[in-house]
């Protein structure tokens, strides 16, 4: 049976972005007779708002986008995200990096804002004075030395999200285009922690005028805002964005014609 997923962060309100990669997914599990979970990654705390989470899902149900099983928190899982990270060092697939970003964008000479490519500097030991930092996957051809755990101690979400797929059984992950550049290092975790890959579908990223992604932090959308008085406007100009064509009519109804027309 295939088991999807929405993983919002609750950092803010439900917008028109993850509102599309929510119905994506959520189309995709039920299309097959699936399961559809939610999972709130909550770990970085500084930026999570508080309530956000609680507006997430009470959006989710005006949306009819009904999950199974009980909400997931990421912040009630480190145990889990520990016991991975042992794991990979007992197989010497993580090592401990002392280098800020500052040091990677002079090493790197990369643009001010621009990810730096990791040169390998801590790769087979951290340079004489000084202190171990985050702690980074040994990668290989196909990734890079990535984050793991950061230097404030918070896992990343790299490994956090590959632990819990693994954990809730996830078969199939259909998310946004922005994260197509993470599949890679997930399966790389994936293969070094002995679990399965899920299917992984990227969808297209809703765009503001200016060309960029829409996040939480834009107040104008190109399209109806979430608000409680405009859902099955909203709905159905999300499902026109996924190239789907619905009569206008109350979610549940809509979510059913493009259930049948997929």
């Amino acid at each position: 049976m295939t088991t999807g997923r929405f993983a919002p962060s609750p950092t803010g309100p439900l917008h028109l972005g993850s509102l599309v990669a929510a119905v994506g997914s959520w189309l995709f599990a039920r299309h097959d007779g699936g399961r559809w979970l939610v999972r709130m990654e909550d770990l970085d705390t500084p930026r999570v708002v508080p309530g956000s989470a609680d507006e997430i899902l009470r959006a989710l149900e005006r949306y009819a986008l009904t999950w199974d099983g009980e909400v997931v928190y990421q912040s009630q899982r480190i145990a889990l995200y520990e016991a991975a990270l042992n794991e990979l060092r007992s197989k010497n697939l993580v090592f401990d990096c002392a280098c800020s970003r500052a040091d990677l964008q002079r090493a790197a000479s990369a643009p001010v804002g621009e990810e730096p490519v990791y040169p390998g500097t801590c790769r087979n030991g951290i340079p004489g004075g000084r202190a171990p930092r985050a702690v980074r996957f040994r990668g290989n051809e196909e990734v890079d030395d990535f984050i793991v755990k950061r230097a404030d101690g918070v896992f990343a979400y790299q490994l956090a999200v590959v632990v819990d797929d693994a954990a809730q059984g996830v078969t199939q992950v259909v998310r946004g285009a922005d994260l197509l550049s993470s599949t890679p290092r997930q399966i790389a975790l994936q293969q070094a922690l002995g679990y399965p890959t899920p299917d992984y579908i990227h969808l297209p990223l809703v765009l503001g005028p200016d060309g960029k992604k829409l996040g939480k932090r834009d107040g104008a959308l190109p399209l109806p805002s979430l608000d409680e008085t405009r859902v099955q406007e909203t709905l159905h100009n999300a499902l026109r964005f996924l190239g789907i064509d619905v009569q206008l009519a109350p979610p549940e109804e809509m979510l059913r014609q493009a259930g049948d027309s997929r």
